[in-house]
């Protein structure tokens, strides 16, 4: 078989196609406002479940680029997700990104208070960015975190991206997320079930970057 050389954004392009075909072959609408979001995510996992698990609250998009364009910061709970959201939009928009994971602060306040490194994680989201976009890939109990701190009005989100992914807690915390960013009317986009990680956050983030910064889907 011979192979034809094919650059990167073409092999993007193309896959945007396949996608964007496969949804109509399935019967699937996406709103446009929503497509970047769930062609990334379905490009990023393969999964087309995601066009029907994504939920976004009114405006969600549209808040979330407007926040973006305003250079408001990206916090997540995963170094992994910190490191796949695009460098080069950020900068473009002059966006900081943050992760706290790791910050041994963060390790000795959650064996303090015995509890996860996500919880005190986003403690600190509380102290340092309370209006920042905050963006949940791994950790159902930042979710949970969130959702008292929001109770508590120490934390006014641009946006909420909840997609933690697993089996513990994690239907759950996002049904809570949800709901709570609903009532509050807090722009949120949310992977309903079990499924979504970090790659699935960051190409949420990446999404929107694109949208914020001019690019096509």
């Amino acid at each position: 078989m011979n192979w034809k050389h094919i650059k990167p954004e073409e092999i993007e392009k193309e896959s945007m196609r396949i996608i964007a075909s496969e949804l109509v072959e399935q019967g699937i609408q996406i709103p446009k406002e929503h497509q970047g979001v769930v062609y990334r995510a379905i490009h990023t996992a393969a999964d087309f479940d995601f066009a029907k698990t994504l939920v976004f609250t009114p405006d969600a998009v549209e808040k979330g680029v407007q926040a973006l364009q305003a250079g408001c910061p990206i916090v997540t709970d995963t170094n992994m997700a910190l490191s796949g959201i695009n460098k080069g939009a950020c900068t473009k928009l002059g966006v900081e990104k943050f992760c706290y994971m790791a910050d041994p602060q963060v390790a000795q306040a959650a064996k303090e208070m015995g509890t996860t490194r996500a919880v005190a994680s986003v403690d600190v989201w509380a102290e340092k960015h309370p209006t920042g976009i905050f963006v949940v890939g791994n950790a159902p109990t930042a979710l949970i975190r969130m959702a008292e701190l929001i109770e508590q009005k120490k934390l006014q989100p641009a946006l909420v991206v909840g997609v933690p992914v697993g089996f513990v807690n994690v239907v759950e915390s996002k049904g809570l997320i949800w709901n709570l960013c609903q009532s509050q009317k807090i722009p949120a986009i949310v992977a309903l079930g079990r499924k979504g990680g970090s790659t699935i956050a960051a190409a949420i983030c990446n999404a929107l970057l694109y949208q914020a910064s001019g690019r096509v889907i």
